[in-house]
């Protein structure tokens, strides 16, 4: 007879996390984890304290996932800053269970808008546009939260099943806006 597999805290994370990529994170559960995983309740409860626990944990792995999507830009890509943003209205089309559970369960440890772009997950794609438009920090912080209104915008529609995803259209609007939120940042650096 063979071990039996021992359930890892990072197992019931991953479980948790492909629950709420394929049915939704209101459906993450000690119960539902545990059929994930083809283990009793007892190893989810011995690791985590509550459900709201494991959901927290699986918003991390969903933030982690989500970055590495966004920065996943073909290296012959015309404008990858153009790809930034339309990736990050791909992935509420292409994930829109993990688009809600990140930006409309309540979940984000960030409060407001400020806090989420000075979080530690935002530096590694504030870095990539600052270099890519050689702007300062302070300026490149401007031009983020410009436009990630406007992606925000045009994601959540998207995800909610408001709007059809038309990628030209969608290409042409926001590359007015980036144009717009980087010439107004480069008339304040002057």
């Amino acid at each position: 007879m063979p071990p039996k597999q021992k359930v890892t805290r990072d197992g019931i994370i991953e479980a948790a996390f492909r629950i709420a990529r394929t049915q939704g994170v209101e459906r993450i559960s000690a119960r539902s984890v545990a059929e994930e995983l083809g283990c009793s309740t007892q190893p989810v409860l011995y690791h985590f304290s509550t459900v709201e626990e494991v959901r927290r944990a699986a918003y991390c792995r969903a933030d982690q996932f989500h970055s590495a999507y966004l920065m996943t830009i073909p290296e012959d890509a015309a404008d990858p800053l153009l790809e930034l943003g339309l990736n990050y209205i791909r992935f509420s089309i292409q994930e829109p269970h993990l688009f809600r559970l990140l930006f409309q369960s309540g979940l984000a440890e960030e409060n407001t808008l400020l806090d989420m772009v000075d979080s530690d997950e935002l530096k590694p794609v504030l870095a990539f546009m600052g270099a890519a438009m050689g702007l300062p920090p302070e300026r490149t912080r401007e031009v983020f939260l410009t436009l990630a209104l406007f992606v925000h915008g045009y994601a959540s529609i998207i995800a909610n099943n408001g709007l059809e995803f038309d990628e030209k259209v969608i290409a042409e609007h926001l590359e007015r806006a980036y144009r717009g939120a980087v010439l107004a940042a480069e008339e304040e650096t002057q």
